[in-house]
């Protein structure tokens, strides 16, 4: 049986991954794909939690409700990135100046 502490140890390099791969990429995807690690860290933490105290199973429904949210930031974020292909033939962060006058 694995201890809880590694559970939470390998949440938090998880989390910390994701973070730094979000701020050093440009690359849209990446960034997405970033937020989607770290959530993946804190959705691993909630379950780590609830087998640390499984009395209730609030962790896991919590989880699980952070994927279905997952999903939907999932669809809008790609169709964020799927616009701004479209107008501007880049999926780079910096080059999306959409908004500026």
């Amino acid at each position: 049986m694995v201890p809880f502490e590694h559970y939470i140890l390998l949440s938090a390099v998880l989390f910390t991954v994701g973070s730094v791969g979000f701020l050093v990429r440009r690359n849209v995807l990446m960034t997405l794909l970033s937020i989607e690690v770290m959530l993946n860290a804190v959705n691993l933490a909630l379950v780590a939690f609830n087998r640390a105290r499984p009395e209730n199973h609030t962790g896991q429904m919590f989880a699980f409700f952070l994927i279905a949210a997952e999903a939907a930031e999932v669809a809008v974020g790609l169709a964020i990135v799927l616009s701004l292909y479209r107008l501007k033939r880049t999926v780079r962060s910096d080059e999306a100046d959409l908004l500026k006058n």
